[in-house]
């Protein structure tokens, strides 16, 4: 049985209307329970038990409950409010049997914390069959997952190796889980970022280092990111404590930011540089974006050496990290309370929870193809000249690098090679899963002089090609859907720069290099990749094995491939000039510049832009369409781009279904209509699910192990969709709050329809100009592709038309013009299926062979011999040279005809092609000597350009044609009286190059311009337009130069003439349009020229002569288009004066119409409805009605000096009326109005197409009415319009800059609403006060009855100038007006008058009597006095914070807490911006002079509106006005108190990386700068201050807080800044100028501050209210109010009564009053902001602010929050006794032995370190000491942090004060006297958890250390030194051997904590001095055996030669003797023996 209790939640958010009513559901393996739902709480408590029968299952280590709190509705579905996931390991395991979970974050449905949280008990019991599993890899720590909707799945992957992998756990208490969420949620959490390089910071905090391997380290962390390091101080010990912040600022592009990382190094800073690299980490940025709130919290690191990928852990490191975008608010770190003791393995930051493994991604590199040249050709030139072979083909030397999480491996060297074979493989060496997310490759050309040139790089994003499994949510209990990454082997396509080679440095490199969208194909790679866990590669390059080549073969096999592409039309091109050709090609088919390929007839003919009449030019091709075909060869892998093709059909659909739903939701449209459409979505998409499944992959030869895992989750990710949707179906209560769930699946299924594995390349379509390319646009060949496995799986293009924009290279505009709009057909498709072509296609096709011949006209005559340089016979660009002997046609093709003269009709340019006016030009020169006078020049007219033209006199009218005026001289130029212009000739040019209008003597040559305007005459209705004549009757073509400009007629200047001949030609055997894609190779070249010039340019052999194909339309239709522009609103101003002109060109196809220019205005209404009467289109009317081509509108503002600036572009698709009797109106709707890829404002428009009937007099809807000779928008379509009041309360304009250097100074208010206007009264003195006289207007207005239409507001400032000068100086659109209506009928009495106003005009008690009454006795006061030394208000601070440490014994005396805000006061969604009584609009300017275009913020206007409709009869009264009864709006005199508690996370100014910050505040005129005050070196200042000001409301209304950085010698720097509206305090209802603390208190730290009591308020508010004031019986026990009662009884009935509270009628009132809404008493959180970076947050502040009027008296005193001091503590250590010390010497005599003495001191204050006398000759590892260390220490008890100050340096100028945690380090040394002492072992004990010592020498092991670092059940065992006062006994140390921990002695101490007082009465001396007593310290009792031998050399005798050597010397001596005694014998003997034999004296 598993039980959960649902306890409480605490914090859910409000709802927009009232206070939800919560409800939870727990929900385990599928089965849900409710709680019962409470009424309107958003703190609520159930205490509820569910239950959950197990039936026999027992829990696993990843089972899981979800508990989801939702808000309760009778009607329809509950609101979702937030979720959690409990994973319920630690059950599981059996470790224990119930589980409290406390304050468990809920997130949103986006994975956001929403800041609430919930309690719950989960308990359980076991299933009597079940074991728990003690060898769960799983089991541990429970799991708290904030992860959005799939966040458990996703963790409990499955390895490939079968190990499962758990999310890394929080402890219950904690964060979120760390999950690898990939996919939809990165997406999503990214897209919000515009892709423009912004602000960001990045900050990190380093807080602690655990187990950190080394002995007597000193550890420093370096930590780098984007280029900049920073290091934190270096610390000592293995445990070090930092507690440092770092700041990144960083302004560049997103996408770039997060694929840098943040590296994390640690160092020994005293080992030698080469080794003392300890251990590193590295993240990715994006990484940490990812995560909710884009931070890591407290998280630790696992340390790791970079270079070893096998070593283990190298120790932790405990990191913050936030990534705070523009706009983000940084969240606050909460610290928890158990945080000391928390354990690292439940707060790893791992991806997923897996422990990092070391995995090798083998990349294997088979060979590349189609590279293009890179190299200049030059020494392959010099090689030829010498005889040598050249090698022009492959000039490129290709290598290919991978590149991932930092590291880079690269691939041989190939020379001159363009399709290498490398066939190698990359072991990527890397931690997986990593944090980061893409395998970069890049193919360079290797330089040997220069720098690699990139050639192509592309990425293998990991999320496509491997899956965490967390994907799915489906339950379905499979696991195997994770997959680690694989990829191919298969081709992947590099796009950059275009491929022609020049010597020139490429303008598009950085397309090389993957950065921007790759214009061109440049090659492709065959790669293969697989992840191999565990086992390193043993090389990290190796060739690949030859089976595994040959293997890869039969993913090669390629087939052929045929595209088509029919171009119906290229309008909108901007400019005439060059003609234009176009270009497809797929690979390096179809490129024409290429030479690798066959030729194909992949470019379109060339043809010359002709005006369409109104604004842009299009290309003529009438019923004559070019057509382009490619054949080409690729891999089939059809099997891939069919399922691309069906999810996408799907999307589509599901898409263009959800666009309809949300329209019917903004058009507000009834219920039962909304719910059909949103049914017919819902059915469609479960059927389009099961009757469209993806295709099966068996049977295909080139499958991937990648293509069958991605088959695997598709098919589950479609399936949970489907059955998503049918859920859905059935269940959903509220159909509109299923949007966000329909939006995500289309999110979903967008991800699913990636595919990695694309080997096809894209097809490119390229604009060319002459031979330059100018645009080009890529089209992936899936959307064009022909599949015969089902209709769903072509391509959505396949076969249809479609509107292509094509885009210039690497726009800087990013789109802002577009080059050319084409509508082109195109099919692709295998050539085994080409047949299917034929019904697809339409139209006739026609293939032709085509030359020009060429003439020159010498001496009158024409014939060949002028000819300079140029052939008889040539292609189109006269370069290459034909005959018509050569030309064959291609295999199975054969001629139809002979050759035949068919002159060209695009190219031929009639200047006057398309316009209905036009002016022909000639200009007159004439030419002198220097000084002499003026002749006819030798060419008397030549055109602008100096060539030779026409006498004005052989100008003829052409026909259709009249003149306007005779030949006239153009004075309107920069010419003299006579028209003239002069200019010098430098030879050689035979022309000046500029003109000047003044004549001077050395000028030699002058001219002017003459000229005639003509007009198209008008015909006469009903005749048919005349053909133009056709020009030359032989078919000839003039030019009077060899150019591109010809012309049909001849006239007298021309001197070269050609004729175009043709030749049809007709398949063989082949019928239908199938038969062009046969047509492969050039048709015919004179090959003798070659011979002779082998040298010729390639391309020009190639490129050149292929056949021309066209597609001929038998029959044109004629229809009539309506384009209904009705209006734009929220456009970008473009003018100084804050405003646009604007206006549209309208363009459809060939024809565009321009609306009329309206001035001033950003929402313009045209109302206007433009009629093309006979637009002409070729094909199949239901082709075009299926996809109707679109109707483009791009919006100008009109400019009377200069260019007309481009607006933005909007898109509308006309609907089509294929007969005039479908009755479907078109509908306005709102389309985005694109500027520079961002939305620039939307435009009302909507289009209909008319397909007009044979006779021409279809049905045509009737003429829309007229104003002034322009059709308006017709009613049917207009929007249904209501008379409407907008009443604008206009209370005063704020902060207005200058306008034009002169300040405002007489302002008034225009509001513009739907074309009516009302003006305020004038601001007679801005600066006395800046209100506005009156301040209610009134307009009365029709407006759209729809939401949907409504224009918006506009406000505009005017100044009152002299002179007459009225300048609009600011401007403001207020675009939605749903805020402001309302019903007028509802007493809204609440938003006339302010409480603080309200009480101010209506103040009757003038007499003001004080009686003070001093009847407190002096016990009290004492009592008081007492109080203050243990409860003060930072205890009152510490309590609401819920720091119960800190706080002492307020708690428990009942007072007050207070309320803080982790926000601005503004920003609490209760008090609505504090802007009740009137908002704050930001008046703008337009343009600034810089160029940006944001505009900028030149003042505020304050007021409100309210809409509400009116009757439309007349005779009925109109209903009551809505500002009524409004406060006084003078000045006013307030005194304002600012309390500034403390800094948060500010940002650092100095070099340091910290900060001395002080405040700074300035008010109107007043600033008060408390520099004197600043704290320093601190981040985290704690203020604490009280400043009081005056100031006059609403002059001085802002009050700007800033915090400076003092420096001493340099100016100070600000850090930030933050700016409170004082009036809104002042104005609003909420009486946010003082809040309401939570008792009324008349003494004590509680003791009230405002001016009035609480039944004064109360009184106040009723008044404002309209109630009667409350009445109160009962003695002030109980009050009526707003007919309620209340008591003092239902408020206190369980509070404390303490001696501080007022009398009761108050503390009720007050009570009351807390009921209502109002402003609480608070802290506030406030973002500070700079103007370097205004968007980025610089740290926060806490504070608060009060605001009374001084009219109403003097307040009462203000709060004291002056910081807490430190108490001042000693710390006595004694050491007594060491033992089992490790004998670290060898003495003389062998003997082991150490000189033992112990070293302490606390971390933080090295430089009191203190050391024992020696214990010298220690022969058994006991050391005997009776030596006392004392350690002062400034103690915070409420923070359990000592308080160290110190110089860091010792030229810092401050102390700088760190807080560290109180820890004493003990270490015992071995004493030598001539070489450095050695380090026997260390302990560290942290005095608030300290370890219980052991009472023997025997217990005390290492063991006992080890248990700080386990469990959560380590509270008990260990305590506080604080709290002990005294502990004794033995600590072990240790000392690290070979990676491992050993016992390097125990020692015996005592220690005590002695507060400042206690140590004055009970003194002890340090060491033995005196005093010593408090224990008194005996001598140490050492054995005699304890001396330094230097010093005793008795004793050295004694001790160390005697004992050892006693029987040596015993024996010496023996020895001597009997050896003296020998030797005597031996010397007496002789002696002796002759006297024996002598006998002398006998």
């Amino acid at each position: 049985m598993l039980r959960v209790v649902v306890e409480s939640a605490k914090g859910l958010p409000k709802k927009t209307l009232g206070v939800p009513d919560p409800i939870t559901t727990v929900i385990f393996r599928d089965d849900k329970k409710k709680t019962k739902s409470i009424d309107k709480e958003l703190n609520p408590v159930w205490n509820e038990l569910v239950e959950f029968d197990l039936k026999g299952k027992a829990l696993d280590s990843s089972s899981y409950i979800d508990v989801i709190v939702k808000d309760y509705e009778t009607i329809g579905k509950d609101k979702f409010l937030g979720s959690a996931k409990i994973y319920l390991k630690d059950l599981a395991s059996g470790q224990a049997r119930s589980l409290p979970c406390k304050n468990v974050p809920l997130v949103s449905e986006s994975g956001q914390n929403i800041g609430a949280t919930i309690n719950l008990l989960v308990g359980y019991d076991a299933p009597a069959n079940a074991v728990p599993n003690p060898n769960d890899p799983q089991s541990g720590e429970t799991t708290v997952d904030a992860g959005g909707g799939g966040g458990g799945e996703e963790g409990n992957e499955t390895l490939p190796d079968g190990s499962q992998s758990g999310p890394a756990g929080t402890s219950p208490s904690g964060g979120q889980s760390v999950n690898l969420r990939r996919g939809v949620a990165r997406a999503q959490s990214r897209y919000r970022l515009a892709n423009k390089p912004q602000d960001f910071q990045i900050r990190v905090r380093i807080i602690e280092a655990r187990q950190l391997p080394g002995n007597n380290i000193k550890p420093v962390v370096k930590v780098y990111v984007c280029g900049h390091t920073h290091r934190t101080r270096i610390k000592r010990g293995n445990n070090p404590f930092f507690d440092e912040i770092f700041f990144y600022n960083v302004h560049m592009l997103p996408s770039d930011l997060f694929d840098e990382n943040i590296s994390f190094r640690v160092y020994n800073s005293c080992s030698l540089r080469a080794d003392s690299l300890m251990g590193e980490f590295k993240v990715d940025i994006g990484y940490v974006y990812d995560e909710p709130a884009h931070c890591v919290m407290r998280k630790w690191l696992l340390l790791n050496d970079p270079d070893d990928s096998s070593s283990g852990a190298k120790g932790y490191l405990k990191v913050s990290l936030f990534v705070v975008g523009t706009g983000d608010d940084p969240p606050v770190e909460k610290r928890e309370s158990n945080d000391d003791h928390d354990d690292i393995e439940s707060n790893l930051l791992l991806p997923a929870g897996v422990t990092l493994r070391w995995a090798t991604l083998s990349l294997k590199v088979f060979r590349a193809e189609d590279i293009p040249q890179m190299d200049d050709a030059f020494v392959q030139n010099l090689k030829e000249l010498f005889g040598g072979e050249a090698n022009k083909k492959n000039l490129v030397d290709p290598f290919l690098e991978a590149s991932f999480a930092g590291r880079k491996l690269c691939t041989q060297i190939i020379e001159t090679n363009a399709n290498p074979e490398w066939n190698e493989v990359l072991n990527l060496q890397v931690k997986f899963p990593s944090m980061c997310e893409r395998v970069k490759l890049t193919v360079f050309d290797w330089d040997r002089l220069t720098g690699n040139d990139a050639i192509g790089t592309t990425y293998l994003n990991l999320a496509n090609i491997a899956s965490s499994g967390g994907e799915i949510e489906g339950n379905s209990g499979e696991s195997e859907v994770g997959f680690l990454p694989a990829f191919g082997p298969c081709y992947i396509n590099l796009y950059g720069s275009p491929r022609e080679f020049t010597g020139f440095p490429d303008p598009y490199e950085d397309l090389n290099f993957g950065k921007g969208e790759g214009v061109a194909y440049r090659g492709r790679i065959l790669v293969e990749l697989s992840t191999k866990l565990e086992g390193k590669a043993d090389k990290a390059v190796e060739k690949i094995h030859s089976d595994d080549v040959l293997v890869v073969q039969k993913y090669q096999r390629r087939r052929k491939y045929c595209l088509c592409a029919v171009f119906h039309s290229a309008s909108m091109i901007q400019e005439p000039g060059e003609p234009i050709q176009f270009e497809v090609s797929i690979g390096n088919y179809g490129n024409k510049l290429d030479t690798t390929c066959k030729p194909l007839a992949s470019t379109t003919q060339y043809s010359c832009a002709i005006f369409d009449g109104n604004h842009y030019y299009y290309l003529p091709w009438a019923n004559t369409k070019p057509v382009v075909v490619v054949t080409s060869y690729w891999e089939d892998i059809s099997h891939r781009l069919d399922s691309v093709n069906i999810i996408l059909y799907i999307t589509h659909r599901l898409q263009s279904n959800l666009e309809e739903f949300k329209t019917a939701i903004l058009a507000k449209v009834s219920d039962n209509q909304l719910a059909e459409v949103w049914l017919k979505l819902l059915n469609q998409l479960i059927e389009d699910l099961e009757s469209f499944p993806t295709p099966e992959l068996e049977g295909h030869s080139n499958l991937t192990t990648l293509d069958i895992q991605i088959k695997k989750l598709r098919d589950r990710a479609l399936t949970s969709i489907k059955d998503g949707a049918r859920r859905m179906r059935e269940e959903a209560g509220e159909i509109r709050d299923t949007l966000s769930d329909l939006e995500s699946w289309v999110e979903k299924l967008k991800t699913l329809a990636e595919e990695p594995q694309i080997s096809m390349p894209d097809v490119i379509i390229w604009m060319l100009r002459g031979e330059k390319r100018v645009a080009c646009s890529r089209i992936p060949a899936h959307q064009i592709l022909y599949s015969t496995f089902s209709e769903q799986a072509c391509g959505q293009h396949c076969g249809k038309t479609q509107t292509v924009y094509l885009q210039y290279p690497m726009d800087k505009n990013k789109g802002l013009k577009v080059p050319v709009q084409i509508r082109v057909n195109m099919w692709l498709g295998l050539s085994a299926h080409e047949k299917k072509f034929s019904s697809y296609s339409e139209g006739s096709f026609s293939v032709f062979a085509e030359l020009y011949e060429n003439q020159a006209q010498v001496f009158g005559k024409w014939g060949t011999t002028g000819l300079v340089g140029r052939h008889k016979f040539s292609d189109v660009t006269g370069k290459l040279k034909l005959k018509k002997e050569y030309f064959i046609p291609p295999r199975g093709w054969e001629w139809e005809s002979e050759w035949f003269i068919d002159p060209e009709k695009a190219l031929l340019t009639e200047a006057d092609a398309g316009h209905t006016e036009f002016m022909d030009e000639v200009f007159q020169n004439e030419t002198r000597f220097p000084g002499g006078d003026w002749k006819a020049a030798s060419e008397p007219f030549t055109d602008v350009n100096g060539e030779k033209s026409r006498n004005p006199a052989e100008f003829d009218c052409p026909p259709g044609w009249n003149w306007e005026d005779e030949w006239t001289v153009d004075i309107n130029r920069a010419v003299d009286d006579q028209g003239w212009e002069y200019g010098v000739t430098i030879p050689p040019d035979d022309k000046p190059r500029s003109w000047v209008p003044a004549e001077k003597m050395y000028h030699v040559h002058r001219r002017r311009r003459l000229i005639r305007p003509r007009k198209r005459s008008k015909v006469p209705g009903g005749a048919a337009v005349e053909r133009r004549d056709q020009g030359n009757p032989e078919g000839w073509e003039f030019s009077s130069l060899i150019g591109w400009k010809f012309h049909r007629n001849e006239r007298s200047s021309d001197t070269f003439r050609r004729r175009r001949w043709r030749r049809k030609m007709a398949p063989e055997s082949r019928l239908g349009a199938a038969a062009i894609f046969q047509l492969e190779g050039a048709l015919g070249i004179d090959t003798e020229e070659n011979e002779k010039d082998s040298k010729g340019d390639a391309t020009k052999l190639f490129g050149a002569n292929t056949p021309t194909v066209s597609c001929s339309f038998d029959r044109s239709y004629m229809y009539h288009l309506r384009v209904y522009v009705h209006q734009a609103r929220n456009m970008i101003s473009m003018d100084k004066d804050s405003f646009s002109d604007p206006y549209a060109h309208v363009s459809f196809l060939h024809v565009s119409k321009t609306t009329e220019k309206l001035r001033a205005t950003l929402n313009p209404t045209w109302d206007q409805t433009l009629i093309f009467n006979d637009v002409e289109i070729y094909g199949d009317p239901q082709k075009i009605a299926y996809r109707p081509p679109n109707v483009v509108l791009e919006f100008y503002d009109s400019d009377q000096v200069g260019k007309d600036e481009m607006l933005g572009r909007s898109i509308c698709t006309p609907i089509v009326k294929l007969n005039s009797a479908m009755d479907q109106t078109p509908k306005l709707l709102w389309h985005p109005i694109i500027q520079k890829g961002k939305v620039a404002g939307e435009a009302l428009v909507a289009a209909e197409l008319i397909l007009k009937n044979k006779s021409g007099d279809s049905d045509l809807p009737l003429v829309p009415p007229k104003r002034e000779n322009i059709y308006m928008v017709p009613q049917g379509i207009r929007p249904v319009v209501q008379l409407t009041a907008v009443e604008i309360l206009a209370w005063g304009l704020r902060k207005m800059k200058p306008y034009q250097l002169a300040a405002i100074s007489s302002p008034s208010l225009v509001v513009e609403c739907g074309g009516q206007r009302v003006e305020s009264a004038v601001i007679k003195n801005m600066k006395k006060n800046p209100n506005f006289p009156s301040s209610v207007l009134f307009i009365k207005v029709l407006l759209p009855k729809e939401e949907m239409y409504t224009p918006p507001i506009v406000l505009k400032v005017i100044d009152h100038r002299p002179f007459g000068r009225k300048p609009v100086v600011g401007q403001c659109t207020i675009s939605s007006l749903e805020q402001f209506r309302c019903d007028p009928y509802v007493i809204t009495a609440e938003g006339a008058m302010s409480s603080k106003m309200a009480l101010m005009m209506a103040s009757p008690h003038k007499h003001v009597s004080i009686t003070m009454e001093e009847t407190r006795p002096l016990l009290e006061a004492q009592v008081a006095e007492k109080e203050k030394e243990t409860v003060d208000w930072w205890s009152k601070f510490y309590v609401s914070l819920g720091d119960q440490e800190k706080c002492g014994p307020y708690l428990k005396k009942g007072y007050d807490t207070l309320k803080i805000y982790d926000c601005e006061l503004e920003d609490v969604p209760e008090f609505k911006g504090l802007t009740d009584f009137c908002d704050t609009f930001k008046l703008q300017q337009g343009k600034n002079d810089n160029g940006d275009d944001d505009p900028t913020v030149v003042g505020e206007f304050k007021g409100s509106f309210k809409v509400y409709p009116l009757p439309d009869d007349p005779g009925v009264a109109p209903p009551p006005r809505q500002f009524r009864e409004l406060p006084d709006s003078g000045p006013q005199e307030c005194l304002v108190r600012i309390y500034v508690v403390r800094g948060m996370d500010l940002q650092p100014k100095d070099n340091n990386g910290s900060c001395d910050p002080y405040i700074k505040i300035s008010l109107g005129k007043n600033t008060i700068d408390d520099r004197d005050h600043y704290l320093p070196n601190t981040l985290n200042p704690v203020f604490g201050r009280m400043f009081e000001m005056t100031c006059f409301l609403p002059q001085d209304k802002d009050l700007k807080i800033s915090v400076y950085d003092y420096d001493l010698l340099t100016r100070d720097e600000k850090v930030g800044e933050t700016v409170i509206d004082l009036e809104n305090r002042f104005l609003s209802r909420y009486n946010s100028y003082c809040g309401l603390p939570q008792s009324y208190c008349i003494s004590g730290i509680n003791q009230w501050r405002d001016q009035l009591k609480p039944s004064q308020i109360l009184e106040n508010l009723a008044r404002l209210k309209g109630l009667s004031k409350p009445r109160t019986e009962d003695n002030g026990n109980s009050l009526t109010f707003n007919g309620k009662e209340y008591t003092l009884v239902q408020f206190e009935s369980n509070k404390e009564i303490h001696q501080h509270l007022g009398p009761p009628y108050e503390r009720l009132c007050l009570h009351v009053l807390r009921t209502q809404g109002l402003v609480p008493e608070h802290v506030e959180t406030r973002t500070l902001y700079s103007t370097f970076q205004p968007n980025l947050s610089q740290g926060q502040l806490q504070m608060w602010v009060d605001v009374f009027p001084k009219s109403l008296g003097l307040p009462e005193p203000p709060f004291d929050i002056t910081p807490r001091k430190p108490k001042k503590y000693f710390l006595r250590a004694v050491i007594w006794n060491t033992t089992d010390v490790t004998l670290d010497e060898t003495s003389i005599t062998g003997e082991r032995m150490s000189d033992i003495y112990v070293k302490g001191w606390m971390p933080g204050m090295e430089e009191d370190k203190q050391k024992t006398d020696v214990h010298y000759r220690s022969l058994d590892g006991d050391g005997n000491f009776n030596w006392r260390f004392v350690f002062g220490l400034d103690y915070l008890p409420a923070e359990q942090l000592c308080l160290v100050s110190k110089k860091e340096h010792f030229w810092s100028l401050d102390k700088t004060e760190f807080r560290i945690p109180p820890k004493l380090i003990v270490q015992i040394w071995d004493n030598d006297k001539f070489s450095l002492d050695d380090y026997l072992g260390t302990v560290e004990l942290d005095l608030r958890n300290l370890v219980a010592p052991a009472k023997t020498p025997e217990k005390c092991s290492l063991d006992m250390m080890d248990n700080v670092e386990i469990g959560p059940h380590k509270a008990e065992q260990n305590k506080s030194l604080f709290a002990q006062q005294s502990v004794r006994g033995w600590w072990p140390c240790s000392i690290e051997q070979d990676g491992k921990k050993v016992l390097g002695g125990k020692v015996e101490m005592t220690l005590e904590i002695v507060s400042e007082v206690d140590a004055d009465e009970r003194p002890a001396g340090k060491g033995r001095d005196e005093p010593n007593m408090n224990p008194k310290l005996d001598l140490p009792n050492r054995p005699e055996t304890s001396f330094f031998w230097f010093t005793n050399p008795c004793k050295t005798m004694k001790f160390i030669v005697w004992r050892r050597f006693k029987w040596v010397f015993i024996g010496l001596i023996i020895l001597i003797i009997v050896v003296l005694f020998i030797a005597i014998l031996l010397y007496s003997l002789p002696n002796y023996i002759s006297m024996k034999i002598v006998k002398p004296l006998s």
